[in-house]
């Protein structure tokens, strides 16, 4: 049971060495990381690069997005400014070729297959980062006063740069997944946006003090922030419960294993926060065709897109229901569900095992996904509608909020585990587990 008091659950944490050293590893790899994201790259001027971040570049636009996700280390030049990035882009894209290539597909299930999977993550973010890399020099070249000395050196210099940077942030990232506590990538984006947080309430207790934003909007805006949050607790945890038996059956050395039924937790939000990221990734083209090619009419064009605008709402709602079902469909696999319920003699009341049961599954799936959607268009999109119709300054993203409340469970669930697993490491040394029509003093068999 989880403590009452947080000073008590402290000290049981404190007390669990093996929890402690996992927090502690964790917190100095993300140090680290904080650290470096300060380092400016030599030869950009960062106040014409922050300028630009805040007056065009970061009014909801894929640059925006991605300094979100960096900690600002975009708009800075640092020498992180790729982040975790890359690599994310590279696992994800593994993923998705696990969905449509076959061969991929029988490599993600077998240990030495994933082990050269990784390997292919790493040799794509490394290229991915050269990429990125080059194509943000270009950029920085491209601003007016950005750069000091702008040439073909400088491209390489911030190539070099930006191309370790990201090299080093994922094997930080992979050090926190394999030594630490939680999930790496995750938690390196969590501290990145969860910094940003200060200089907003900053900027609002100021807002406040000029008058920009009228005590009235501010008790406003606050009660929605707090619905929101809650609302995104609530969807990131619920479920839909598909009931499945399983019945009694006769295991090695005569043991049995008694019938029970249980549960499989079928999320509401399966594919996360990628489908915003997906639709913003598209939604934001018209204006980067547009903004490098010069024509005035794809200008006017792009424009129909812009925050705030009709059209902007309704193709980003469209794009985001249209990507958490694509996403949903790659991550989640009915058929192989099914295929492991009915290896384990298990099935769903009512259901035939085998393809019906996948089929039924696949129903489900698509049932519960569309509220799923629907919610997550929401998120998106209201920060964007309150900043028009408030004409409030600033902007409380759904998108960061979806990504620190999904990290922040993920990560106290995972305490809780290690908090449990050291209780029942202690019940195991203290008693004996019985098996049915096995005597406590039998010999051999135990766990």
């Amino acid at each position: 049971m989880a403590q009452a008091n947080p000073a008590a659950a402290v000290a049981n944490i404190r007390n669990t060495p093996e929890l402690w050293d996992k927090i502690v590893f964790t917190f100095l790899c993300l140090l680290i990381y904080r650290v470096g994201s300060h380092v400016t790259v030599p030869g950009v001027d960062v106040v014409a690069l922050t300028d630009f971040f805040a007056n065009q570049g970061g009014k909801g636009g894929l640059l925006g997005l991605y300094d979100l996700f960096v900690g600002g280390g975009l708009s800075r030049a640092t020498v992180f400014a790729l982040g975790i990035m890359p690599y994310i882009s590279a696992s994800i894209f593994v993923q998705i070729a696990g969905a449509v290539v076959p061969t991929v597909d029988k490599m993600q299930k077998d240990e030495e297959g994933r082990k050269k999977l990784t390997q292919w993550t790493r040799y794509i973010t490394v290229a991915l980062a050269v990429v990125q890399a080059w194509g943000f020099a270009l950029f920085t070249s491209s601003l007016q006063d950005a750069v000091v000395n702008p040439g073909f050196g400088f491209k390489l210099q911030m190539v070099l740069f930006l191309t370790t940077g990201a090299i080093f942030v994922m094997w930080l990232g992979e050090q926190i997944t394999e030594r630490g506590l939680g999930n790496g990538a995750s938690l390196i984006i969590f501290f990145s946006i969860v910094e940003r947080f200060w200089p907003g309430i900053v900027d609002t207790f100021r807002f406040v003090s000029t008058g920009a934003i009228g005590p009235l909007t501010l008790l406003v805006l606050a009660v929605m922030m707090v619905a929101v949050v809650a609302g995104v607790v609530a969807i990131t945890m619920a479920a839909r419960r598909v009931m499945i038996q399983i019945p009694q059956r006769t295991m090695a050395r005569g043991r049995m294993r008694e019938a029970a039924k249980n549960f499989i937790p079928l999320r509401i939000n399966a594919a996360g926060v990628m489908p915003i990221i997906f639709a913003q990734s598209v939604i934001v083209v018209p204006g980067a065709i547009a903004q490098f090619s010069g024509n005035e009419r794809l200008r006017e064009f792009a424009d129909y897109f812009n925050p705030g605008r009709g059209w902007y709402y309704v193709l980003s709602g469209l794009l985001i229901v249209f990507f958490t079902y694509f996403y949903t469909s790659i991550i989640f696999n009915p058929i192989d569900l099914a295929e492991n319920l009915k290896k384990q003699g298990g099935f769903i009341p009512g259901i035939k095992p085998g393809a019906k049961t996948a089929e039924y599954i696949d129903q489900v799936v698509s049932r519960i996904t569309l509220p799923g959607a629907f919610f997550l268009t929401f998120i998106a999109l209201l920060p964007v509608f309150i900043a028009d119709r408030f004409n409030v300054p600033f902007r409380f993203g759904g998108t960061s909020l979806l990504i620190v409340v999904g990290v922040a469970l993920d990560t106290m669930a995972q305490m809780q585990q290690h908090l449990l697993l050291r209780k029942y490491d202690g019940f195991m040394k203290k008693g004996r587990v019985r098996f049915r029509g096995r005597s406590p003093a039998g010999g051999g068999g135990g766990f």
